[in-house]
């Protein structure tokens, strides 16, 4: 199947049901958020396979999620862009509204996808080399060993090493200098911190890359030697040029608490004035701009943004009438019942439970979990989200840690022992807790 360049090993023959089933498979219920996005990720592809002269004009298909915290929006967009290899940042929208104090400007939103885009790219070629990589570093360090008074031969040592017999030995190998010198810099966009390597800036004054040799165990040189190696067969150079390429037309921008900055400017007091501003430093991003990176000139008019928020107290037409245009699909996510955490407990592949299992399972401990013990956990966790604060599937985390705390915490000295969460072991944990609403609101 031949991969489309930026566009994930899949994306040719996911359609959109097909979307939907791989995000069934990791989120519960929610179906009218995983079609919208499935088809806005589609469209994506469709894009790609117009004339570029018409492919120009096609803008994503931005959406705004409305629900309660913990129902499932975060993990749909970053499923959604694990699926595709997509470039992933998210970012809270409220941060913004303390822009001139400890916040960033918005522009940092592009820079950070073409990161996110970078590390992507690169662990994308470092995998097509490893095998490679792992040869050559291999014969480095026979040279080392060697060189360091190994008698075997080249191939007594080859064979030595790959089979561990060399792990403690000590070779000299070239290293980067750490102490190369560094400044930080804010950019006058914003409060962005920057690095700025002075020896990449002015290689005649400091003499190009600098190393120092040291002495270190093979197991520990070789993942440096591999690193190296690996970094070489990449193609470093032109890493930057393919990141931006993805993050202008495959990146995603996850923009969390937009209700926290709806509103118009006089509707409130205080520090709330500011809620405007960042619609109005938010608008150009979304509609379509050029952000300047230390990479090279980024384009945001085909990043697709999905903004999500619980719009308690505001509504989504408290947005600037602009904002809201350019959110084009509008979808509600529902509250989780009780029998959607029992769902949440035992159909995604790593489930919580399962995660649980697994962790234990290192110690030596056989953790099983009945279905009453899975239904008692969804009936604590919905009790206390309807008497202290609705935090959907995330009490599910507190709840199961409490659960689990004695076992967890005695580890290695319970080597062996089989432990069956059932209902009457999750009501014993739980004793008095998820009944008393004060004190459920402290520790649960």
């Amino acid at each position: 199947m031949k991969r489309l360049p930026g566009a994930g090993p899949l994306l040719r023959d996911l359609s959109p049901r097909k979307i939907v089933a791989e995000l069934d498979r990791h989120v519960v219920g929610q179906a009218k958020a995983k079609r919208a996005v499935a088809v806005a990720l589609r469209d994506r592809y469709r894009r790609q396979l117009l004339a570029p002269e018409v492919g120009r004009e096609v803008l994503p298909k931005n959406i705004l999620m409305i629900g309660p915290t913990g129902v499932g929006k975060t993990e749909i967009a970053r499923r959604l862009a694990r699926l595709t290899d997509a470039p992933f940042v998210k970012v809270e929208a409220s941060k913004f509204t303390e822009v001139g104090y400890v916040g960033r400007d918005v522009d940092s939103i592009a820079r950070d996808l073409v990161e996110a885009a970078l590390r992507l790219v690169r662990e994308e070629r470092r995998g097509r080399v490893i095998e490679k990589a792992r040869e050559k570093a291999e014969d480095a360090l026979v040279d080392a060993i060697l060189k360091s008074g190994g008698t075997d031969g080249r191939e007594g040592t080859k064979d030595a090493l790959r089979h561990g017999r060399l792990e403690e030995h000590e070779v000299e190998i070239e290293v980067p200098d750490d102490k190369l010198p560094q400044i930080s810099m804010m950019t006058p966009q914003g409060m962005e911190e920057m690095g700025v390597d002075l020896q990449g800036m002015l290689p005649n004054l400091f003499g190009g890359p600098k190393k120092k040799k040291t002495k270190l165990p093979v197991s520990q040189a070789r993942p440096i030697l591999e690193d190296r190696e690996a970094d070489a067969l990449a193609d470093e150079a032109t890493m930057p040029q393919e990141a931006i390429r993805r993050a202008e037309e495959t990146g995603i921008v996850f923009l969390d608490e937009i209700d926290k900055i709806a509103g118009r400017e006089g509707q409130r007091g205080g520090p709330d004035v500011s809620r405007e501003g960042v619609q109005r430093d938010l608008l150009p991003l979304v509609e379509g701009t050029t952000v300047k990176t230390k990479y090279g000139m980024v384009k945001t008019d085909h990043v697709l943004f999905i903004a999500a928020g619980a719009f308690h107290i505001s509504r989504p037409s408290d947005l600037i009438p602009e904002l809201q245009g350019r959110f084009p699909i509008r979808v509600e996510l529902e509250a989780l019942t009780e029998a959607d955490l029992v769902r949440i407990l035992t159909e995604p592949e790593h489930s919580l439970p399962r995660q649980a299992t697994a962790l234990l399972g290192t110690e030596g401990i056989a953790l099983e979990f009945a279905e009453d013990g899975i239904a008692e956990i969804a009936g604590a966790a919905a009790e206390v989200n309807r008497n202290v604060e609705n935090i959907g599937a995330r009490r599910l985390h507190t709840i199961l840690e409490r659960v689990l705390e004695e076992i967890s915490f005695a580890g290695p000295d319970a080597a062996g022992a089989r432990v069956v969460v059932d209902k009457g072991y999750v009501a014993r944990t739980l004793e008095g807790l998820v009944r008393n609403r004060d004190l459920s609101r402290f520790v649960l």
